[in-house]
This record gives structure tokens, sequence and C-alpha cells, in this order.
């Protein structure tokens, strides 16, 4: 990937993985914008690096991705990097669930997973097009591959956004976009509620990692174990999958 001279849009880009991203692509010449919820979070990282450009946007919504999408090509109509990084996590048992009462709960979490990112790689790519270089980096998970039973519909829209991102980097490849994949391995960020991955990879260590990866021109990349689940057998797969519902099947029981 070209690190220097872009203008890069990141989701989520106020916290966790992306905040990361961001303080990286700041260091390296870029101009940086991210868009988040919490316009708290997005004032904290203006504060910190004041060259940074925030908008408050709720992903999960189709009128705020499209009005995001026409404030940025308006306002900075440079952008040509696009980081789909914004996501939610929720775990729970299928049986413990209220689908008839509460079914927009666990919707949001399949919209802000694979409709979001979908939804804005179609705004971006044909803008992106006839620029001389541009990128699309889709941030998914190691549980695309190695599935975590407690997080059925996260892991599943991970492994869709995969499947997404092989299927336009061919579509693309004729043109000057990039099409990457980031997939993190459990990182110690607060997706999914804060402590829950405080066993995870440092943030900042999974960051300088993927950073060398991306400069080094990969674009499909993990990290530690999700490096490996990339690489898995089937029978590997199955046997990983097992090993990690039976140690982590008492929180949701």
């Amino acid at each position: 990937m070209k690190l220097t001279g872009n203008t890069i849009l990141i989701t989520g880009g106020a916290s966790g993985i992306g905040y990361a991203f961001a303080e990286r692509f700041i260091q390296k010449g870029n101009r940086v914008i991210i868009c988040g919820r919490n316009e708290q979070k997005l004032e904290a990282a203006r504060e910190k690096h004041p060259g940074i450009v925030t908008k408050v946007c709720d992903i999960t919504e189709e009128t705020e991705r499209i009005e995001l999408f026409d404030w940025v090509t308006t306002h900075h109509p440079e952008v040509n990097v696009l980081v789909n990084n914004a996501g939610i996590q929720q775990r729970y048992h299928v049986l413990n669930t209220d689908v008839k009462e509460d079914w927009r709960y666990y919707n949001k979490e399949i919209t802000a997973n694979i409709e979001a990112p979908m939804h804005f790689a179609f705004l971006f790519a044909p803008f992106f097009k006839n620029k001389p270089y541009a990128a699309i980096v889709n941030v998914t998970s190691g549980l695309a591959y190695t599935p975590m039973a407690i997080a059925p519909i996260y892991s599943a829209t991970k492994a869709a956004l995969h499947s997404f991102s092989t299927s336009i980097r061919l579509q693309l490849s004729d043109t000057g976009i990039e099409v990457i994949e980031v997939a993190p391995p459990a990182v110690n960020t607060d997706l999914g509620g804060v402590g829950l991955h405080t066993f995870g990879a440092p943030v900042d260590e999974f960051a300088d990692s993927i950073f060398q990866d991306l400069e080094a021109g990969k674009t499909e990349i993990g990290y530690g174990r999700s490096a490996h689940a990339m690489k898995m057998s089937r029978d590997e797969i199955d046997q990983a999958v097992e090993e990690i519902y039976e140690n982590t099947k008492k929180s949701i029981e």
C-alpha cells in the first residue's frame, strides 16, 4: 500500500484499532478523516492531533452513510483511501434471545459489520476509479476464519466481509484501486465491552505489525493467531472452533 500522501477516511477512527491506524497514517504524512458516533471521542482525537478531521456519523443508518460520502467527497475531493474499520461485537446464546421483541438489536450488528462496509465500497469505488492510486481497506477478523460460537453474528459478518473483499479485489484488479483485508486477532480494545479483550494483543504492537505488512504490499494481513487462522486446513479450523467454544461458552450460559 502507498503509505504517504493520501487522504484517508477511517470509520470508527476515534478509538481502538481505528485510532491506532489514524495515528500511524498521520505520522506518515497523510491527511486523516475519522468518523464515529461519539462526538466526545472525536473531539479528544482532534485535541491530540489538531490536523485530524472529524465527522459524527452513525454508520448503521443508510442516510448518514450517504451524507458522509457526500460530505467527504465535497469537502475533501482528494480522498483516495477508505478504511472500513467500525464494527460491533455482541455475545449471546441463540436460545436466550427474544428477536420478536428486539431484532433491531441483533440486526444492528449485521448492519454495522457488513452492510455498511459494502455500501461504502459501492459508494467510493466509482469515485476512486479515475484516481492514480486508491485503496479500500476492510478490517475483518481472525474470527472470519475460525468463528467464535458465542459471537455468531459477528463471526459470520466478518466471514462475509472477507468474501466480499476477495470478490471486489478481482473486480477492481484492472483499476488503480487496491483492496486490502486486515484480519485482527483479539486485540486489547473495548470492542464488545470494556475489559473483554484485555488478554488480547496490545493495540500498538498490533498496529505496528500491520503497517509493516501494508508497506510490504500485502493485501491479506493477519497478526499472531489470526495470521495462523488464515492458513488453517478445514480439520484444523473445526478443532479450533470447538476449542474456542469450550473455553468461552460459560460467558453466555
